[in-house]
């Protein structure tokens, strides 16, 4: 694995115990659609969520959340009108009053713990 994955997917698992810790309760992880993959969907109280995780190591190069594009954001609302088509049903019984997509950006210090900060409803 890549040192840029494996930042990557440590970054996902700090956004999850994050987004577990605040109450929300996850439904999936690293799900694949025809157009590319959510990072991770959960359900807060009755929304569904689905969240883009983007972590770095600095910010040497911007902020980790200024990587989410209004491009990327397009791709996240077909990818997640399709989770819900395909699997809704299966994992949450179908039934939410709306949908939105939040944002977690992650920086890894040199040292100490990961800053995680959570950017709710940015679409």
């Amino acid at each position: 694995m890549r040192a840029k994955d494996a930042v990557g997917r440590y970054g996902e698992r700090v956004a999850a115990r994050h987004l577990e810790q605040q109450g929300m309760r996850l439904l999936d992880r690293n799900w694949r659609g025809t157009a590319g993959e959510l990072d991770l969907v959960a359900r807060d109280g009755d929304l569904l969520v689905a969240i883009e995780v983007k972590t770095r190591s600095g910010t040497a190069f911007g902020h980790p959340a200024e990587a989410v594009t209004p491009a990327k954001l397009a791709r996240i609302r077909r990818l997640t009108g399709q989770w819900l088509a395909e699997r809704a049903l299966e994992v949450a019984g179908g039934r939410f009053a709306g949908v939105r997509v939040d944002v977690v950006a992650v920086v890894l210090p040199r040292a100490g713990a990961a800053q995680v900060e959570h950017l709710v409803g940015v679409l």
